[in-house]
């Protein structure tokens, strides 16, 4: 005859999961199923139906309906099997679930973390095609119930629908199918604290280096290292708790850059050093030799002596053994003159005339990146956020 019309609604009691890693979501449900068996009505004076458990589902016949991209899936049984059947006396029956399934979602990443995942639970006959049974909603669109406490600590549910398609196999022919659609939006505040927020501290920390001075190399290199590798930890971190998709996603491209403006701020000082021995060199080449040596300067004695040296104190232009003989003197006389030690004038001239050696060992590269780095890296953060919220 023909097809059997099957009724079906659902009630949405939670979702469990979300899993990027393995791209599914795992919900608990309940499936009902109504249709029409003359071979079960019965005489009733109070027009009232009958209920029975799971054991007279074996004996009658029910819907085969199976969840399409299930991975797992499983009938409550606690304490006894979560199944109802209810016969009313004119032969319609009401066929009840309560059910755990774990379904595929083919999420999409490339928005991800400011992304808007669109999944769905499909139901449809195993056996029979649209020529033997015909699925479909119960009360259409208000066939689709769900708990008013549903929350994810990731996501926010943004709406539940319910739609109806065919399906097709080339084997079997055509299936009537149901969808259950929810769209989830992710919150965005978690990443903000464990992603955005530390990279973008670090790129202001390694911008600290343009304002130390040039000759202060250890100092600014082991910041450019050290931002470097944290950088690099952060992004470890996120792409672990990611699965390995082949494209760019929206917090690889912010993390990308940031890594980006940390890896220049290290390269620009290797360019103010290079830049700074080139034109000592030219300097030194100027002022010719002394003594059979070249003269030295500040920063080829602080090479010498590990000690910074400020130049207008305690650095003149004679030769380096003049200036061996010199301190031999000087140690010699220590203990019977009171005069401050050049160390000691060094210390109090450094006291008073910090920023001012500051200002006149900048390098004119380091200036300008004071202004560069800053400016293009709001100007990054305004199109980013501009362009994936």
């Amino acid at each position: 005859g023909s097809p059997i019309p099957v009724g079906i609604d659902v009630q949405v009691e939670s979702i469990d999961s979300i899993s990027e890693v393995d791209m599914d979501f795992t919900m608990t449900l309940y499936l009902r199923h109504y249709w029409k068996d003359e071979r079960l009505s019965f005489r009733s004076n109070k027009n009232k139906s009958m209920t029975f458990d799971g054991r007279l589902i074996k004996k009658i016949w029910v819907p085969d309906v199976f969840f399409v991209h299930s991975k797992r899936s499983f009938i409550h049984d606690t304490t006894v099997e979560n199944v109802m059947l209810r016969v009313y006396p004119d032969g319609n029956v009401l066929f009840s679930l309560r059910i755990t399934v774990s379904a595929m979602c083919f999420m999409d990443f490339s928005r991800f973390p400011l992304d808007t995942q669109n999944c769905s639970l499909e139901l449809e006959s195993y056996a029979y095609n649209e020529d033997d049974l015909m699925l479909y909603w119960k009360h259409g669109n208000k066939s689709l119930s769900t708990d008013e406490h549903i929350s994810l600590s990731q996501f926010f549910i943004e709406e539940f629908s319910a739609s109806s398609g065919l399906a097709f196999y080339s084997s079997t022919g055509w299936y009537n199918r149901l969808f259950i659609n929810f769209a989830l939006r992710r919150h965005i505040f978690f990443f903000v604290l464990q992603s955005y927020f530390p990279a973008m501290l670090m790129v202001m920390l390694s911008w600290v280096s343009f304002w130390i001075d040039r000759r202060a190399v250890p100092a600014r290199v082991s910041l450019g290292i050290t931002t470097v590798l944290t950088m690099s930890t952060i992004m470890t971190g996120v792409s672990a708790s990611m699965p390995q998709v082949s494209y760019i996603k929206a917090v690889d491209v912010y993390l990308w850059i940031s890594f980006l403006f940390v890896f220049l701020s290290v390269i620009e000082y290797a360019a103010v050093n290079y830049l700074t021995t080139i034109e000592e060199r030219k300097q030194l080449k100027k002022k010719g030799k002394a003594s059979g040596m070249y003269s030295i300067d500040a920063v080829q004695a602080m090479a010498f002596d590990g000690c910074f040296h400020d130049t207008e104190v305690d650095m003149d232009l004679t030769g380096f053994s003049d200036r061996c003989e010199e301190n031999e003197t000087r140690a010699g006389a220590a203990s019977v003159s009171n005069v401050d030690t050049p160390r000691i004038k060094r210390k109090r001239s450094l006291k008073g005339n910090v920023g001012r050696i500051i200002l006149q060992n900048n390098h004119v590269i380091d200036t300008y990146s004071r202004i560069i780095f800053p400016s293009v890296y709001i100007v990054f953060n305004f199109f980013y956020w501009c362009l994936y919220i």
